[in-house]
């Protein structure tokens, strides 16, 4: 493995469109906005391995972001209503946030909250996608002025349901289905941790209210444009608030779900992802009664990119993987296993089994609070890993974060098998890696 690292100069000024106070003020500033990334026209959706094409809008799509100013540098916070946002995506719009606002490529962090019921990121949205990320940041910067930072953490254990179970056969199940007789017990943990980061206005106004929580977007499903529970999260935190952009970040959930296998009720449609942002807004509710503040928010950053290497494949798999695609390809239906791992063997193949580019990214306010990006859909074990070590006393893991490289189980999930190991682009041990650079970034910021 190679890393290439860099810790963020403290003194670098933001540019034109800061504030020209901003270098010699003490003070924290902080600014919100959202741009509308709804687009107008059908668009094929993302997230299953039949096409889909939009058939209308549930609720808009939205790019939302927040920028900080601490007069020695800043830093941005985007995260947008897709599935992912490639590597790619990320650059053009980092280039164009420097271009609007001064704010380097280094110390913007652009996520993804992981809804299925969006579009692909790919052809004409993706080339149009930097450019409303780019407008989020820079409207959110004109809107700087004096702020104050808080922080906590409460807990929603009923809406987070491990997917992978043992079972009676002594494999491991990924989504066995309800009430499965088969099913003996989770094969690992959930997170329930709802963080909570409030961003107010000296006057106490807010500003911005960030909700990091482990559990995947699929519960809408259908083929309307929908940001999934997060729209109504949103919409009732920002009332209870009192107003300000309230932007949800996707936590280490790769093998994290809402399906309750004990519950026969089939947890589908826009009625339960309402049901899921309405008892999600209510704990973050409840835990803004706990917040405390950050003092003194000197801000920091720092990235590192690994290169990992790639899952390999035979010639006899590369042949049998063509073959099986081309079956599916004339509407033969075939075990969903070997769709997975033949579209994992030609996308490796198209890319020449490259190694993965991962960007590991840390951001830090104060001696408290820390956010990490991670590139993909992380399994919720590495996440915690992250937590229990992290010497800040909250550190919120944004997966999905400045690329995706699919999913990154933990070694014991590599090997059991089943579907997020069929699909790992990257090969096993990747995840605990980026544990490991995540940590000594950390532990870098805080010294």
């Amino acid at each position: 493995m190679a890393a290439r690292s860099a810790v963020v100069p403290l003194a670098v000024l933001l540019g034109a469109m800061m504030h020209p106070a901003a270098a010699a003020q003490a003070a924290l500033r902080a600014g919100a906005a959202q741009a509308r990334i709804t687009p107008s026209e059908p668009q094929p959706l993302a997230g299953y391995f039949r096409e889909r094409l939009s058939t209308g809008v549930q609720d808009d799509l939205w790019a939302k972001a927040l920028v900080l100013d601490d007069g020695a540098q800043g830093l941005a916070v985007a995260v947008c209503d897709v599935i992912e946002v490639p590597a790619g995506v990320v650059e053009k719009a980092r280039r164009l946030v420097q271009q609007q606002t001064g704010i380097p490529p280094e110390r913007v962090l652009i996520g993804a909250t992981h809804t299925h019921t969006a579009p692909d990121v790919e052809g004409r949205f993706a080339e149009w996608l930097p450019g409303r990320i780019a407008e989020a940041v820079a409207a959110a910067a004109k809107q700087m002025q004096p702020a104050r930072i808080a922080h906590a953490a409460g807990s929603e254990p009923s809406l987070v349901f491990n997917r992978r179970f043992f079972m009676t056969d002594g494999t491991v199940g990924w989504n066995p289905g309800k009430r499965n007789p088969r099913i003996i017990r989770p094969a690992g943990p959930v997170d329930p941790r709802v963080s909570v980061i409030t961003v107010d206005s000296a006057s106490g106004a807010p500003i911005a209210t960030l909700v990091n929580y482990a559990l995947h977007l699929d519960t809408v499903g259908g083929t309307e444009l929908s940001a999934d529970y997060p729209y109504t999260l949103a919409r009732l935190v920002s009332g209870a608030r009192g107003g300000g952009v309230t932007m949800f970040s996707i936590g280490c959930a790769g093998n994290v779900n809402h399906l309750d296998v004990t519950d026969a009720r089939p947890q589908k449609g826009h009625e339960e992802a309402a049901r899921i942002g309405t008892v999600l807004a209510g704990a973050v509710i409840r835990t803004l009664a706990g917040l405390e503040p950050v003092r003194e928010p000197r801000l920091r950053a720092a990235r590192t990119v690994l290169t990992l290497p790639a899952v390999t494949h035979t010639t006899e798999e590369l042949e049998w993987s063509r073959a099986a695609a081309a079956r599916w390809d004339k509407g033969e239906n075939l075990p969903f296993l070997d769709i997975v791992k033949a579209r994992r063997v030609l996308d490796l193949e198209s890319r020449r089994n490259a190694p993965c580019e991962a960007e590991v990214q840390v951001l830090a306010a104060g001696e408290d609070v820390a956010w990490v990006g991670l590139p993909g859909e992380i399994f919720v074990e590495l996440g915690l890993d992250i937590q229990r070590a992290s010497p800040f006393r909250h550190t919120v893991v944004v997966s999905l974060a400045n690329g995706s490289l699919g999913y990154f189980p933990d070694r014991k999930a590599w090997r059991e098998g089943n579907y997020e190991v069929a699909t790992a682009r990257c090969a096993e041990s990747s995840g605990e890696q980026l544990v490991e650079a995540a940590l000594r970034l950390l532990r870098d910021l805080k010294r």
